[in-house]
């Protein structure tokens, strides 16, 4: 059954080497680095805690990222301990820097997953857009070959997860702030 996995992460990576061009390479470079360590993600969080309008999303995400932070890098990776694609042929030259850390699942993925999923519970448009560049992050990720396709499908599995927990976490923290209060005459 791991053959068959890994005969399909091959080959989905070899179609998408296929893909390569100076100009792609670029915009994959800069979408990767939009998800180094979850940056962006949390930068957003933060500055949408700042709005009332925004707040819940802003907490939202951050307990899904923390979520993530747990689950994906304290947890599944170095429990599962999977190596990266260019880590198995040493014939792939990177253009990035490469990663030193486990390859399944993927955390730039699961961390633009989770924070996409929270503004998009709460903001739709805002959230599409996000959840967009989320994917277009995992992808690059396999187009820069430091990731297979199922450290992708993992890493998105792991964020819708986490961002479901950190959504049910601030609507409880809502439902109890503004419980109303029992008032006695």
């Amino acid at each position: 059954m791991l053959n068959i996995i890994l005969d399909f992460d091959w080959k989905i990576l070899d179609l998408i080497q296929g893909m390569r061009c100076e100009f792609l390479d670029r915009i994959m470079m800069f979408l990767t680095s939009l998800g180094n360590y979850g940056a962006i993600w949390i930068f957003m969080g933060v500055l949408f805690l700042f709005f009332k309008k925004t707040r819940k999303t802003g907490i939202a995400m951050a307990f899904a990222l923390l979520a993530v932070l747990i689950l994906g890098n304290m947890v599944l990776k170095p429990l599962i301990a999977r190596l990266r694609p260019f880590m198995t042929d040493e014939t792939i030259m990177l253009l990035i820097k490469a990663p030193e850390d486990f390859s399944f699942p993927s955390g730039h993925t699961y961390s633009a997953i989770a924070a996409a999923t929270a503004i998009l519970r709460y903001h739709r448009k805002s959230g599409v857009f996000a959840l967009a560049v989320a994917l277009l992050i995992g992808f690059s990720r396999m187009y820069l070959m430091v990731h297979f396709p199922t450290d992708i499908l993992g890493g998105i599995v792991l964020g819708i997860i986490c961002s479901i927990i950190g959504i049910f976490i601030t609507e409880k923290i809502y439902k109890a702030v503004n419980k109303p209060k029992d008032v006695r005459v």
